[in-house]
Order: structure tokens, then C-alpha cells, then sequence
């Protein structure tokens, strides 16, 4: 969809919008007192002081609005000072609360997967931003990408979510340098001090991780980790499902039709050598129990040998090693393969992006909220998100931008610290555009840059394959659950089986009875989705 054709189909659209979901009647935007342009940003003939409450559906997130260079530059810029709002503990609470009550804050920011967003969207709790960006900001339509708007344009012709960290196939055919994030990382020293073995085969796999238990029984003082993996949650392990079929490159699709991955011989293979290796005690009980803080404390103390993880959800822990002792680092290293050696598939950041951001109609300022998303999205304010000022954090120096040394140096060594004092490079990522922003970034330095580069041959675009999500309240939502909560029971019964009968034994069980809960049906729904999502794109 171009962007002519776009503001053609806004042409004539009712400004009328719904209230709250406790209010039935409907309310007039006001027009502005300003002439919008498509050429001149909002923000720029309305800064007056204002302050906007943004809820962000991470509770991790705690870096506040204000402290840092890059903020006070925005605000001072655009007059909006933002109130980060966060859940204090579990998320789905905090939002479903929210949702109840019809207290959504300004701007809303959540995972893109998020089974509230169509339901707040149906419930007419958030404004189309198309509607607001024709009133209040027509610039808001020079800083979107076509494609992503086509993606998330809903049934009725309106857009009212905006992804970040978003990826189209474009950008895949365009750049050569998109890493894909789960890769199968070693502790430098000890995988070196072991020869640097072929992990890559089941036997391989379970020699290494003996070896290493051999060699390297303590770690401070602290028993080795042989094997390390995402934390298990009620519906599985994304580290030894879906990560891994993506290692063992088991396809998505055969002859144009979903294909059964849980089902492959090559993912029991592995699945049977994870058993093995729990069997021959070369996986601790800390795979099963502990959850994101308490890996990232084992991680910042090397206590791995190995692990299927994100590279980037352990990046601080990684600049602590290599802080500490560079040899201490983890590398990325060819994981499990199947049984042909080929290479490994892993899907990248695709158009869903990671999150999307909204605005609820409980703003007061939506004029105000467009015009910052605006500015936000714009290459201005990516460049300021990215890079910080100019000259008091980067200069410019024939064509390159030169981040200064002092700035590296902490954001190298103190990330939390760096957030705090100059808040780029992303601290506030809610908006960032990581393919406008490859333009002015420099390559990654060690020690992430080579977890990063191993990740570039392997990494593709699969966005079709995403957001399979059934719709709320339906009868394939309810088989999703079911299905999801077996597997969640079944995956560490397999790992933990105490031998290969046993195995077998549970793993059939599980077939049997997640085909009895209407597997077919969900697979029907989602293979209707695969088939939209191929159409969006252009994809046969």
C-alpha cells in the first residue's frame, strides 16, 4: 500500500470515535487551531509542557523518564514529559485490571502476541491512529513504512497499533547483517580447553557436556552448569521446542500445509538426547526451576558450559565476564544439526516487530500523543533514540558517526549506569526502528559482536509463520490452551523419563491426547492465518 493511496483512503473517513468502553455515547475530535502538513512535523506547532502517562507491559522495564541526556533533549524538544507506568509483578494481571476498570493510561506499548490487544481494539478502547494522525498530524504518514502499516491495518480499514523493532522482507533482501537471536553459545575457556569439539551431533553434544562436567566439575567454588536453557514455563520451553526445531531446521510448511514439527523424528532424536543427558546427570535441576534472575546470575558468574539461549538476554552478563577475564566469554558455535548436517534455520525479527504501541481513548491530549509517536518514529528522533546529541555524545566525522570514547566505555561496561546518564542506544526502545537505525550504527563490538555475526548466515525471514494466535473467547483459543498446558506438562516428563520406554510411552500419550482436544481444528484456524499472512506479503 503506497502512501498516496493510503491518505486517499482516509479521505472522507468519519472523525467521530468511540469513548471508554463505560461510555456508549461518542465524542468529536476537536480540529486543531494550526494548519497540519504532511511536510511539517506536529510537534513542532504544539510543545507547549504536557505530560503523558505510557504503559509499558514489561515489568522489568524500570529506567525512568527524565534523567538522562537523551530524554530531557526530547522533551525539551516536543514539551512532552513522559510517566512510565509498569506492572510491579505479574503482567497479565496488571492489564487485565486496566482493561476491567477502563483506566488504560495515554500510550500503551505490549508484546505484539498479546491476546488484549483485539480485545481492546474490538472494544473500541483505543483510537485508530490513522484517524488522529488526518487531524492532528499527516506527518505521522511520512514516518510510517508501508508495509508494516498493510500488516497491521485491521478488517475495518483502520490502524491502531504500530509495531517497533519491526523487519520487513525488504530489509531482508536489503541488509546482509540481521542476526537472529537464540544461538548456542559455549564458555570460551572450557570449550577451547576441550579441543573445540563438534556439538553439533547427538554424540558430540553429550561427549562435550561430560567432558566439560569432567574437566570443570566446580566454578568458584559452585557446581558447573553442563547445559543451560530459557527458564520452562506452563506451556513448554522456548529453548527446547521452538528454538530448537529451528536449529534442527525442521520445516514450517511441506506442499503449502502447516507441518507437524512437535512430531519430526529429528526433534524426538534430540528431544531423546536431552533425556540421555539428564539421565547421565549432565542437566541440573536449575534447568527446570529457575527462571530469568537466576540465570542471569549463573551467567554473569560463568557457571555455564552451555546453553540454547538469546544472545541478547545475556549481554550484561556477557560485558561482566569479559570485564572480569575475556577468555571467560561465551561464543556462539554451531548447535544441534539434524541428521544430514544442514544448516541451521532461524527465523529472525520479522514485520510483527517485538512490540506495538497504541493510544488509549482515555487520553486527553491524543493530538499530543500523535504528534510524539510522530516524532518518535521519525529519523530525527530515531537518530536521537540510537545515537543521543550530537556532539555531546557522538560527533559526526566524514560521514560516520563517532560515538566518544568516555560513552562507549560505560555503555561497555555499565549498561544500567549508561541508561541512567545518556539513555541511547535504544534505553528507550519502545519505537525504535532497528533497520532506519543500521544506517548510522557502528559495527557491534566484542564481546558481542561475534555472538551476533555467527547469526547472520543462518538467519531468515519467516513472518508468515507468526501470530497464529486464535481469537479470544473461540473454540480454537480454548484447544490452544489445552493443548499448550499438555505440552507444558509433557516437555520436562520427557526430559526427565527414566528411559527410553518410558519415553516413548509419554510422548505417544501426548499425541494421543492433544489430537483428542481438537488439535486438527487449531492447525485449520492457523493454517487460514498462514494462508492471509502470505497473501499480506505477497508470499505464495
Amino acid at each position: 500500500m503506497k502512501k498516496n493511496l493510503f491518505l486517499l483512503g482516509l479521505i472522507g473517513m468519519t472523525l467521530l470515535v468511540g469513548c471508554g468502553s463505560d461510555d456508549s455515547s461518542s465524542t468529536e475530535l476537536t480540529a486543531p487551531e494550526y494548519a497540519v502538513s504532511a511536510d511539517i512535523p506536529g510537534w513542532t506547532f504544539n510543545n507547549e509542557p504536557t505530560e503523558l502517562d505510557w504503559y509499558v507491559n514489561f515489568s522489568w522495564f524500570t529506567t525512568p523518564w527524565g534523567e538522562d541526556m537523551t530524554s530531557q533533549k526530547i522533551t525539551e524538544e516536543t514539551g512532552v514529559t513522559v510517566n512510565f507506568v509498569v506492572p510491579a509483578g505479574n503482567e497479565a494481571e496488571k492489564l487485565n485490571t486496566m482493561i476491567a476498570s477502563d483506566t488504560l493510561p495515554d500510550i500503551i506499548t505490549l508484546g505484539w502476541w498479546e491476546g488484549q490487544i483485539p480485545e481492546i481494539i474490538d472494544a473500541e478502547m483505543v483510537y485508530a491512529l490513522d484517524e488522529l494522525a488526518q487531524m492532528y498530524d499527516p506527518y505521522f504518514f511520512e514516518v510510517t513504512n508501508d508495509s508494516r502499516v498493510g500488516w497491521y491495518t485491521s478488517a475495518d480499514g483502520h490502524l491502531y497499533q504500530y509495531p517497533n523493532s519491526s523487519y520487513t522482507p525488504e530489509d531482508y533482501e536489503m541488509y546482509d547483517n540481521i542476526a537472529a537471536n537464540p544461538i548456542f553459545a559455549v564458555r570460551k575457556d572450557m570449550y577451547e580447553a576441550l579441543g573445540s569439539p563438534d556439538m553439533s551431533t547427538p554424540e558430540g553434544f553429550l561427549d562435550a557436556l561430560s567432558a566439560a562436567q569432567e574437566m570443570f566439575p566446580e566454578v568458584n567454588g559452585q557446581p558447573l552448569i553442563p547445559f543451560g536453557a530459557n527458564g520452562f514455563s506452563s506451556v513448554g520451553n522456548t529453548s527446547l521446542d521452538v528454538w530448537l526445531q529451528d536449529f534442527l531446521a525442521i520445516p514450517f510448511e511441506k506442499d503449502g500445509k502447516l507441518y507437524d514439527r512437535t512430531t519430526d523424528p529429528e526433534y524426538i532424536i534430540w528431544l531423546k538426547t536431552l533425556n540421555q543427558a539428564w539421565r547421565d546427570g549432565l542437566i541440573a535441576n536449575d534447568v527446570f526451576i529457575d527462571g530469568r534472575p537466576q540465570m542471569e546470575e549463573k551467567q554473569a558468574q560463568g557457571r555455564y558450559f552451555s546453553m540454547l539461549y538469546q544472545r541478547t538476554d545475556f549481554a550484561a552478563q556477557q560485558q561482566i565476564l569479559f570485564a572480569n577475564d575475556p577468555d571467560t566469554v561465551y561464543l556462539a558455535i554451531d548447535g544441534p544439526k539434524n541428521s544430514a548436517g544442514d544448516d541451521h534455520v532461524l527465523p529472525g525479527v520479522g514485520i510483527q516487530g517485538w512490540t506495538v504501541t497504541l493510544i488509549s481513548k482515555n487520553c486527553e491530549e491524543p493530538d499530543r500523543a500523535i504528534q510524539f509517536l510522530s516524532y518518535m518514529m521519525s529519523e530525527h528522533g530515531q537518530k536521537l533514540i540510537k545515537l543521543g546529541i550530537e556532539g555531546e555524545m557522538y560527533d559526526v566525522v566524514d560521514g560516520e558517526h563517532i560515538t566518544k570514547p568516555e560513552v562507549t566505555e560505560l555503555l561497555m561496561s555499565d549498561r544500567v549506569s549508561y541508561d541512567r546518564k545518556y539513555g541511547a542506544e535504544d534505553t528507550f526502545w519502545m519505537l525504535q526502528d532497528l533497520p532506519m537505525q543500521l544506517q548510522w550504527s557502528a559495527p557491534t563490538q566484542e564481546p558481542l559482536a561475534q555472538l551476533e555475526e555467527w547469526a547472520y548466515p543462518y538467519t531468515v525471514f519467516a513472518s508468515q509463520y507468526g501470530g497464529l494466535t486464535a481469537p479470544i473467547g473461540s473454540e480454537e483459543e480454548k484447544i490452544a490452551l489445552k493443548v499448550g498446558t499438555l505440552w507444558g506438562e509433557t516437555l520436562p516428563a520427557l526430559i526427565r523419563a527414566a528411559d527410553e520406554a518410558t519415553f516413548d510411552q509419554i510422548f505417544a500419550d501426548f499425541v494421543a491426547e492433544r489430537d483428542a482436544l481438537g488439535f486438527d481444528q487449531l492447525v485449520a484456524l492457523q493454517q487460514e492465518i498462514v494462508d492471509t499472512n502470505k497473501a499480506k506479503l505477497g508470499l505464495k
